[in-house]
């Protein structure tokens, strides 16, 4: 009962940001994108070990293929008394090749089933085109049938998630991995505007930009990789990507604060005023992590000196969706 008493309490210490539709977001998520180097349950073990120590925000997707797993454990701890549903946050995703007539409600339906839940708290269009690639592929793959961003096509998708709000099977509906064009298109014609976009943020790849649209728009940003991924793909890698918990300054505000670099990175994030969503399967780094939401915050100066050293490095390149023709990730600007 202890653990449970101290788990509530720091769960209850995590800032939470207010969403446009009046729900509250925990700043912290536990990220479960591991498929390419974890198995799913052991991924639903890093799920059941963070919610006992406070998490209460974990960020899925259809296409980690690990709902089920975690679905058993969310499951278990409702039973246990660790956690009620009402204190939990569950996100997950619609993947790209479920953007027809139809397949976004039954894609949502399945991962309902999957995580045993009655509704989740959001659900987002994991990229803003029906474009996918095979599990495991190479940085070269590309598939024949993707193409470029169409907007009809993505507001047919839209269209379904809204009902969804309408089923009630999900409290609000967001994006991921959007630019401004497109953002600006999808606000012109939604009947319920995203509440959330979710996009690769990190101090090597700040996007002020595109964070301060989303901000005036009154769209909460979702930061992945808060950390830099140091466990992506093999395909995201380049000779040129950056490590940001080996940057000068981060290893210098860690020294003063006595944590770990990784930590500043959160810190920063969540001072920035994101949701941040770091991944990992140690107990030590799940804990940690978490616990980096509190205690001694960033100066003002120091987050001014993280702010100069953006290196526009995307990490999470998503070349393996682009189309035959395209001639890099930039041209998905639109």
């Amino acid at each position: 009962m202890k653990n449970e008493q101290k788990a509530s309490a720091l769960a209850e210490s995590v800032p939470k940001r207010r969403l446009s539709n009046g729900q509250q977001i925990p700043a912290i998520g536990l990220g479960t994108f591991g498929s390419d180097n974890y198995d799913a349950q052991e991924i639903a073990e890093a799920v059941d070990f963070a919610i006992r120590q406070g998490y209460r925000h974990i960020d899925c997707a259809s296409v980690y293929m690990n709902e089920a797993e975690i679905g058993r454990v969310l499951a278990q701890l409702i039973k246990e008394g660790v956690v009620r549903r009402d204190e939990l946050w569950i996100t997950s995703k619609v993947w790209n090749d479920a953007h027809g007539a139809g397949e976004v409600v039954a894609a949502c339906e399945k991962s309902l089933k999957d995580l045993q839940l009655d509704y989740l708290d959001l659900y987002l269009v994991h990229w803003p085109f029906p474009n996918y690639h095979a599990p495991g592929c190479d940085g070269d793959a590309r598939n024949p049938a993707s193409r470029p961003y169409r907007h009809e096509a993505y507001m047919s998708v839209w269209r379904q998630m809204e009902q969804l709000v309408a089923r009630g099977w999900v409290k609000a509906i967001g994006t991921s991995n959007m630019t401004i064009p497109k953002m600006e298109l999808l606000l012109q014609d939604a009947h319920i505007k995203p509440v959330v976009n979710e996009m690769e943020l990190h101090p090597h790849f700040q996007q002020p930009a595109l964070l301060d649209y989303m901000v005036e728009n009154d769209i909460q940003p979702i930061g992945y990789s808060p950390i830099g991924s140091p466990k992506r793909p093999e395909r995201d890698r380049s000779e040129s990507d950056t490590v940001d918990i080996e940057d000068p300054v981060i290893v210098k505000i860690a020294k003063r604060l006595n944590i770990h670099p990784a930590e500043v990175c959160i810190k920063w994030g969540i001072q920035r005023g994101q949701v941040v969503l770091p991944f990992s399967v140690s107990p030590a780094k799940i804990t940690s992590n978490l616990k980096a939401t509190t205690g001694a915050p960033i100066t003002s100066e120091e987050m001014q000196q993280i702010a100069d050293i953006d290196k526009n490095c995307r990490l999470i390149k998503g070349q393996v969706f682009l189309w035959e023709s395209a001639k890099g990730w930039r041209i998905c600007g639109i």
